[in-house]
């Protein structure tokens, strides 16, 4: 880990999407940013560049593979391979192993966690979740509000084998008891909801965000519209769905072409949610069966998608910074900011390729 330095910065630090909300310089002075010169005999190292705010993968699992929990080795892996992306902010959006420890490490990113996936019986992947009934789904709430870092994680739907097909996995009444007690507790609430048939019960019971939510249609994109309520639609993910659907498809054809509607439909979904004024934001599913280091990845398929350059940046640096209660490039804050030679703005694949990655005012890439 390199030692923490001064530095000055110059170039262009983007500290919002706005065409005004740019600067020339900006200085890092023991591990924090300041826009005022410092005065006195200051050695400083200079980097040069497009500087934004460390990214953030709002949906990535540290600490989890497509068997369940891993050890804090493989664990360690996931969080540089995401750090050395440029992904500075992680809401680990669910996991069964305990990360507690990356707090300590300074050369790491910052977790935001969502304690452990809550899943119907047998209604999820093996060794992810709590599996419980609908009487208990109130009190694990409760009880992960207070293990995670100001979000609980549901599995709002999923296939129900004796109907073939996804279906909603709570009842309304206990999805509203059990948003109430996370609110209570200081908690938002996401759920996992690749169809369309739980997204209703859950917002109007008052849900902060979904993930994936491919099974957003005419109908229930106002209600997301009016409410506020967030989406995190982690394309990368959804590609997989045509691969998903052809190994499921003998046993589950109904399953496997409603997969396959919800993938060819998933552009101009995200697309109607963003024209409605969703709040977007960016998160890859990186840990289950997809590697990390994503986060470019997913910018460019929110620009597939039809999402203006500016602001598919901004789900992953300004807005969704703002989003989880993070400073970005304030005067005063930490320095966590991503470096690039070009400008993100005109081609969002300079994001693939940082020139340099500053975490908490070390150079770490």
């Amino acid at each position: 880990m390199s030692e923490r330095g001064n530095f000055h910065i110059r170039g262009r630090v983007l500290t919002g999407p706005d065409p005004d909300d740019v600067r020339d310089e900006l200085w890092v002075v023991d591990g924090r940013i300041t826009y005022e010169r410092p005065t006195g005999p200051l050695e400083t190292t200079t980097v040069e560049g497009w500087v934004l705010p460390g990214l953030v993968d709002a949906h990535c699992h540290v600490g989890l593979d497509a068997h369940g929990a891993v050890d804090d080795a493989t664990s360690e892996k996931q969080a540089v391979t995401d750090r050395d992306a440029g992904t500075l902010l992680i809401r680990d959006a669910g996991s069964a192993a305990d990360t507690r420890w990356i707090d300590d490490r300074e050369d790491l990113p910052r977790i935001i966690r969502a304690g452990r996936h809550i899943a119907r019986t047998r209604r999820y992947i093996r060794n992810y979740a709590h599996e419980i009934e609908p009487g208990d789904l109130a009190a694990y709430v409760r009880r992960e509000a207070r293990r995670g870092d100001g979000w609980v994680k549901l599995v709002g739907d999923w296939i129900d084998r004796e109907q073939g097909d996804l279906t909603a996995c709570w009842p309304r009444g206990a999805v509203e008891a059990a948003i109430a007690a996370a609110h209570e507790e200081g908690a938002r609430v996401t759920a996992h909801c690749f169809a369309e048939d739980s997204l209703r019960d859950l917002v109007e019971a008052g849900i902060d965000c979904v993930e994936h939510a491919t099974g957003l249609t005419e109908e229930t994109i106002p209600l997301f519209a009016e409410r506020g309520v967030a989406i995190v639609p982690t394309l990368v993910n959804i590609a997989t769905f045509p691969r998903l659907a052809e190994g499921g498809e003998k046993k589950f054809p109904r399953w496997a072409d409603h997969m396959r509607r919800l993938h060819e439909r998933r552009y101009d979904t995200v697309r109607a949610a963003y024209d409605a004024g969703i709040p977007v934001f960016v998160g890859t599913d990186a840990g289950g069966s997809l590697p990390h280091g994503l986060v470019a990845d997913e910018v460019a398929e929110l620009v597939a998608a039809g999402i203006p350059p500016v602001d598919a940046l901004s789900a992953t640096a300004w807005a969704a910074r703002a989003w989880l209660g993070r400073p970005g490039l304030e005067e005063g804050a930490e320095a966590d900011l991503v470096v690039y030679e070009a400008d993100p703005r005109a081609d969002v694949r300079v994001l693939a390729a940082p020139r340099a990655v500053m975490l908490r005012g070390r150079v770490v890439r």
